[in-house]
């Protein structure tokens, strides 16, 4: 009981440093197993036994005979299918070949040099050879959003190296599936037959498999076949009855189904899809907090002996200095992405669970049917893991400095709430060339905002989900524009260091607008600007509207103007090089305004003639 327990409260224990320190959680995970394990049993325990013993004399332990295997096998399948549910069309419509290149001609650059490298570095056949070549072949989005969450770069690097780590997971087991059937079959003859056979039952039974039940699953869900408080166990459970009966029918498909399943999910028209992706991300939390340290636990040091020695760095760093690049520029060629960008992807490339994870499966394994070389798997896929997470962890943020692919300002524009006022202003934004993402809770707002080709989310800002997304790293402005003010101000106090670096603005309450409550500094627009008159000058005058400001004293004239004339609401100032300022309900807008500057408002057109003899009427 003390180990069991120990094992759940040490992997939330990592979770939480993680989060502390910013670094991939596999990183402490993987180092407090070890520790618990090979380390404790070499170096701290008076008897050589481990702290924490996974399996030991092959039918003992937490997981005797097969039952590690299988328990990894499930786990690695939801974590999968999480990972799936997150995948949406819209989002790689501008960067979709080079993802498609870089899971297909780049993993096989990265497969058919990784076996050369083993069997010509190491001195292993080429079956295990190859067998390492196809689990170094997966990234994972477990690793690569820690790594990419505080480094401000544009969205289409995020989203190629966001994509390329989900997509990549089925596709490098699958390679390694496939080796490992060449492996287990004897014969030429049958060894080439058996390939073609099993990769074909794989394919075809896991495709099947997961676009036959996702749709099945979500016709239940919109059909309220499945009560609300069951959703989540339902969904678990025809999770787990996918991966197994695509397994039963075809050894090793599962993978792939429970990926085909999510991904059919996430983009499909599913109701409570919400709640499912919340529950998936705190059950995948837990599962890898116990798969890694059970998995790193399991270890021998006679294993780690094994590979301690110059072979190992010279094969982890041709893999990371050259491997990797060549697969990544050859992958992206003709593509739009620069120089830099394109050597920025190249750097970060960590592997994740499911290389740990199914590395662990497949060597052991093999090691217990005797075949030779076997026992390398393990250690040398937990060095690649380790190596490069703790490389670009402690690297990729001065790299991207480095190679100019860091954006010194973030220009994006978070807006929260997605109302016809708040797609309005967010359109104009979109139309000069400003990265805008709106979020609310009310997906028709959020399925408005998108046919106006905006980018929005259906988000509950009360989660964390918006905090882990890697594809908002460019954004430093944040826009609180609902009508609940408790709303606005939560979403300044928990996303405002994230997303508001350089602004962190929300509506005024009718209360501070009147003058019966201080007016704050980060009120958005101006001090005549609540929700009720920017809603009612969107409705009644649907356009944004710009005039040119001749000075400091004219703008603050025309300031004036606005707050006289009815649904006229001052937004935004363009200065002489097309850059957009927030305007705020302090008076002192904090910068030069010279001639030329444009003000930027909507509602009601300003009468241009006043407009422009207002120093005259003044004087």
């Amino acid at each position: 009981m003390l180990e069991l327990s120990g094992i759940i409260i040490l992997g939330i224990l990592a979770q939480w440093m993680a989060w502390k320190m910013k670094i991939p959680a596999i990183l402490p995970l993987i180092l407090i197993g070890l520790l618990v394990g090979p380390i404790a049993a070499e170096f701290l325990s008076k008897d050589g036994s481990k702290w924490i013993e996974p399996v030991w004399n092959g039918k003992q332990g937490f997981f005797p005979d097969e039952g590690l295997y299988h328990f990894v096998s499930l786990a690695i399948s939801i974590i999968l299918f999480e990972g799936g549910l997150t995948l949406k069309r819209n989002e790689i419509k501008n960067v979709g070949p080079a993802i498609t290149k870089l899971i297909t001609v780049g993993a096989a650059i990265t497969f058919f040099g990784g076996g050369a490298l083993a069997h010509y570095i190491f001195g292993l056949n080429w079956e295990i050879s190859f067998l390492f070549a196809a689990l170094i072949i997966v990234t994972g989005p477990t690793v690569i959003t820690p790594i990419l969450r505080n480094i401000p770069l544009k969205k289409d690097v995020s989203t190629i190296l966001k994509w390329e780590g989900i997509l990549i997971d089925p596709i490098g087991a699958l390679v390694a599936v496939l080796v490992f059937e060449f492996i287990s079959v004897e014969g030429d003859r049958g060894f080439t037959k058996t390939a073609f056979v099993e990769f074909g039952k794989i394919l075809l039974f896991g495709v099947t498999f997961g676009f036959t039940f996702a749709h099945a699953l979500a016709f239940a869900i919109n059909k309220r076949l499945i009560p609300h408080y069951l959703l989540n166990v339902v969904s678990l459970s025809v999770v787990l009855l996918v991966f197994v009966e695509s397994e039963i029918f075809a050894h090793e498909s599962g993978l792939l189904a429970v990926v085909v399943m999510g991904m059919v999910l996430g983009n499909g028209k599913l109701e409570n899809i919400k709640e499912l992706l919340y529950f998936k991300e705190s059950l995948s939390v837990l599962l890898i907090s116990i798969l890694f340290i059970l998995l790193a636990a399991n270890i021998n040091m006679s294993d780690l002996y094994l590979i301690y020695n110059w072979n190992t760095a010279i094969l982890f760093l041709v893999i990371v200095l050259l491997l990797r690049p060549l697969a990544v520029f050859v992958s992206t060629y003709g593509s739009n992405l620069k120089f830099r960008e394109k050597l920025f992807i190249s750097w970060v490339g960590p592997r994740g669970i499911v290389a740990a994870g199914i590395a662990s499966l497949f060597g052991s394994k093999l090691v217990k049917n005797g075949i030779e070389g076997a026992e390398y798997v393990t250690p040398l896929v937990f060095m690649v893991v380790l190596g490069t997470v703790l490389l670009n962890a402690t690297t990729a943020r001065a790299f991207s400095k480095l190679v100019g692919v860091f954006l010194q300002k973030s220009e994006g524009i978070l807006i929260i709430g997605a109302s016809k006022m708040a797609r309005l202003i967010a359109h104009y934004l979109y139309t000069e060339n400003r990265h805008v993402v709106l979020i609310d809770s009310n997906q028709t707002n959020v399925s408005k905002a998108k046919e106006l080709g905006l980018e929005a989310m259906n988000v509950d800002i009360y989660s964390d989900t918006l905090l882990d997304n890697i594809e908002l790293s460019d954004v430093g402005y944040l826009m609180a524009m609902t009508a609940n003010s408790d709303i606005n101000n939560y979403s300044i106090m928990k996303f405002g260091e994230q997303f508001g670096e350089h602004g962190s603005f929300r509506l005024l309450t009718t209360d501070e607008m009147s003058g019966s409550a201080e007016v704050p500094k980060e009120g958005l627009f101006c001090q005549s600007a609540d929700y009720i008159t920017l809603t009612e000058a969107a409705r009644k005058y649907s356009s944004i509207n710009e005039i040119e400001v001749k000075s400091l004293d004219h703008y603050k004239k025309l300031l004036r103007l606005t707050g006289d004339q009815k649904h006229t609401i001052p937004l935004f100032l363009k200065d002489l090089e097309g850059e957009l300022h927030i305007i705020s309900s302090d008076e002192d807008p904090g910068f030069e305004i010279a001639e030329g500057w444009i003000l930027v408002y909507l509602g009601k057109p300003l009468d241009m003639e006043s407009a422009n003899h207002q120093e005259d009427e003044e004087d």
